[in-house]
């Protein structure tokens, strides 16, 4: 199958439909002075365009039954008929909404209100035919040529004008920019609407070439005048003949894998990658179809859609007061916004940064949700400023997200990891308890698992906390922690990092060769959260279910090449060494844990004994040690707390 080359219009070519674009402006304009206006001139203007065409069609159509020598008797009965013919006809046009579209936009739902409204018509005009009232009704011939007639010119009339605005509406490629060749990788619904804009709007310098599907009823086939290829594997050698600048990828479900392979393909031939949004944010009106992006890492490391018992949820959240701590951060802030789309009675958002609060405040004002948010500057570590937003508010649900997380900086600073992961959590489910919260879900970490880092310890130490809390006598809240991995593109994690050395020229660092880990959306890894809130019984720690783990230094060199790089040859990866409290690998349990499924697949309930009756104790013990300001001793009574704890080495 030969790929077809596209040239450039010759001079003649173009001065033609710059002239047709001309006359067609013209045309557009004096029928929007004279048809295009408003209320009752409007109608009345349509009105009689409609019923001159209608008239003219039902006198042509008589013309040609009789091979334009129409006997006299048969004259005197269309003049008898045209009106009342043309009235019907005109009712049932309105009747359909005919006379309050804008004409020159004409689409399928149009086409059928004429085909209906004509065929009505006609078919009332047999009925009687039939009926034998042979003076009443038109010859069947009539009829016949009459529905057809009268079908094409309305049709015709409108889908000239649609053509003409799509004619003013597109370009030719703007002097000086570049016009970038592309394959539109999928063509199914979001790539015939994705190269119909494209090719409606030629001066944004993108122009679709040629789809490529592996749908064996597609490949052959052509949409908007454009070949459809196929399958996949032919792409390099297609791209090479037809000098493709670009890959979009219109496949908006594709999953990883899909993606990464066509991403290589673009890699072998020299091709940038982009990828249209995916169908949610289509339907939710956050992008249009045309915004295609680059390829990002999430995009190869993201995972399918999760299913979540959205109703469950509903029934949680709908109507109740939540709490969200950390409202700012990644999760905090993917939290604020997850719930919202639940509809609380209202959204509590405590964080301790006034930009990052400010940043999600306006995010979910601008959604009209202004009346139900109450954005407060609070430091969660501050006990009593808790208690008073408890004692103000009575939240029902609280998500407690709020958490000191970077490894490094947490093991030069061990106190505040303490008061602000351990010790400040400690106090929330104190004040969850005395205030009657119903739910208390605390996001741990699979950095808690056999930790070897302070951050870690100290989310090991508040999961302890919090189950504690649960067994203590009176309590009636329902206390649950999350564990899950790194979530993609979080704050200070690892690919915002690379993202800037990459954009510095390199190089990027990796700290050890095999150092591994867990990746997670944070929409994925939000959704569950809230999901598991509705699964709880009480005292539970919840793991979700983070896939295959990632190596980093393949996450890196991924991710320069989707920047257009060569690893080690552009951008140099190199190895910094695993730094203090960091492990190669993340674990998914504790060596006397073992877990079991719940309802959801993707949700796991570890079980282990829960012996924290002396809480208060250790607790008490270790804000003793905290004030003391001395990191070994911290550490030392941090392992006395979590024998597993590993500490690195001073």
């Amino acid at each position: 199958m030969g790929v077809p080359e596209v040239r450039n219009d010759g001079f003649v070519a173009t001065a033609l439909r710059e002239r047709l674009i001309r006359i067609a402006r013209v045309v557009l304009g004096l029928f929007d002075k004279h048809v295009g206006g408003h209320g009752t001139a409007r109608t009345a203007a349509i009105l009689l365009v409609y019923a001159v065409d209608l008239a003219a069609m039902f006198w042509v159509a008589y013309e040609l039954r009789w091979d334009f020598s129409i006997p006299p008797e048969f004259v005197l009965q269309c003049l008898t008929l045209v009106v009342p013919v043309v009235a019907c006809k005109l009712l049932l046009l309105e009747s359909f909404g005919q006379f309050r579209s804008i004409m020159s936009y004409f689409g399928l739902a149009d086409f059928v209100g004429v085909v209906l409204s004509m065929s009505i018509v006609s078919g009332c005009m047999l009925a009687l035919w039939f009926g034998a009232a042979l003076q009443a009704s038109p010859p069947r011939g009539v009829i016949l040529m009459d529905f057809v007639l009268s079908v094409g010119i309305i049709s015709g009339c409108r889908l000239s004008l649609r053509v003409a605005r799509a004619w003013l509406s597109t370009g030719t490629a703007r002097p000086g920019i570049a016009e970038r060749r592309v394959a539109i990788i999928g063509a199914g619904d979001s790539g015939e609407a994705l190269a119909n804009d494209l090719l409606q709007h030629r001066g944004n310098g993108v122009y679709p070439v040629f789809f490529i599907d592996d749908d064996p009823k597609m490949i052959g086939r052509s949409i908007h005048g454009l070949p459809v290829y196929g399958p996949l594997g032919r792409l390099p050698a297609i791209a090479a003949k037809a000098q493709i600048d670009e890959l979009v990828i219109s496949l908006p479900n594709a999953g990883p894998k899909r993606v990464k392979e066509i991403v290589e393909i673009a890699r072998q031939i020299g091709a940038a990658t982009q990828i249209v949004p995916s169908f949610t944010q289509l339907a939710s009106g956050e992008v249009r179809i045309d915004r295609f992006r680059p390829v990002a890492i999430e995009d190869l490391l993201g995972r399918a859609t999760v299913d979540l018992d959205s109703d469950g949820i509903g029934r949680l959240i709908r109507n109740r007061v939540v709490l969200v701590t950390g409202a700012g951060g990644s999760i905090g802030s993917e939290l604020c916004r997850q719930v919202l789309a639940q509809e609380p009675r209202q959204l509590v958002m405590v964080e301790q940064t006034e930009f990052a609060l400010f940043e999600i405040e306006r995010e979910l004002a601008e959604g009209n949700a202004g009346g139900r948010i109450v954005p407060l500057i609070t430091n969660v570590a501050d006990e009593a400023a808790m208690r008073a937003v408890f004692s103000r508010f009575k939240p029902e649900i609280v998500f407690h997200a709020a958490a000191h997380k970077h490894v490094p900086i947490m093991e030069r600073q061990p106190a505040e990891a303490l008061k602000n992961n351990t010790l400040a959590t400690a106090a929330l489910t104190r004040l969850a308890s005395e205030h009657g919260v119903e739910r208390f879900v605390f996001v741990s970490t699979d950095k808690a698992i056999n930790p070897s880092s302070v951050m870690g310890c100290s989310k090991r130490i508040a999961e302890k906390a919090v189950q504690a809390r649960q067994d203590v006598p009176g309590n009636r809240t329902t206390f649950l922690a999350v564990r899950f991995g790194n979530v993609l593109g979080s704050s200070g994690s690892v690919i915002p990092t690379f993202r800037r050395q990459i954009a510095q020229g390199g190089p990027v660092t990796v700290t050890h060769p095999e150092m591994v880990r867990y990746f997670m959306t944070i929409t994925e890894s939000v959704g569950l959260v809230l999901q598991t809130a509705t699964l709880g019984r009480g005292g539970e720690i919840f793991i979700l279910d983070m896939g295959q783990p990632v190596k980093i230094v393949d996450l890196a060199r991924q991710m320069i090449e989707l920047s257009g790089y060569r690893p080690d040859t552009d951008i140099e990866i190199k190895f910094t060494g695993v730094r203090r409290g960091e492990k190669l690998y993340e674990e998914l349990r504790h060596t006397e844990e073992s877990h079991e499924p719940t309802e959801h697949p993707r949700i796991f309930r570890l079980k282990a004994e829960r012996a924290h009756s002396e809480s208060d104790s250790w607790l008490a013990e270790l804000g003793n040690v905290v004030s003391s300001g001395d990191p070994a001793a911290m550490k030392a009574a941090m392992r006395k707390i979590v024998p597993e704890y590993t500490p690195a080495i001073d």
